[in-house]
């Protein structure tokens, strides 16, 4: 697809080894909600059969939430992942067609890995809005 070469450089940087140390750092203070959604996105990404212009609102979701630049710090407690959850919800919304019972399984089980208890009450909650 022509508009996932042209994103190439960023699609490269796309990998569970970028994402996890950030998830790893601020998984308490994120909470499973802003964990689930990136992973979601992540797993969606990965599929062969999501679609360019999909796969790039997922770049610019995870993008942001990787972006060391902010509206809101990350470091700022509570507060500091409100925007990031808003943009990864939007991101979530309109690519939902893609996220597949495979791409929820890969989801929980790597959710799995940074929390001892998940509350499954809350990811059927951002299952359900999709």
């Amino acid at each position: 697809d022509q508009i996932v070469k042209k994103n190439q450089k960023y699609i490269d940087a796309f990998s569970l080894n970028r994402l996890v140390p950030k998830l790893k750092r601020y998984f308490s203070v994120m909470g499973q909600k802003v964990v689930y959604s990136v992973l979601l996105l992540y797993f969606a990404f990965k599929r062969k059969d999501t679609p360019g212009w999909a796969k790039n609102i997922i770049i610019g979701a995870i993008g942001y939430f990787l972006s060391p630049l902010d509206a809101v710090p990350d470091l700022t407690p509570f507060l500091g992942f409100t925007d990031d959850f808003g943009v990864l919800s939007f991101g979530l919304v309109a690519i939902a067609c893609y996220i597949n019972d495979e791409v929820r399984a890969n989801a929980k089980k790597m959710l799995a890995t940074f929390f001892t208890t998940v509350d499954e009450e809350m990811i059927a909650e951002i299952d359900q809005s999709l």
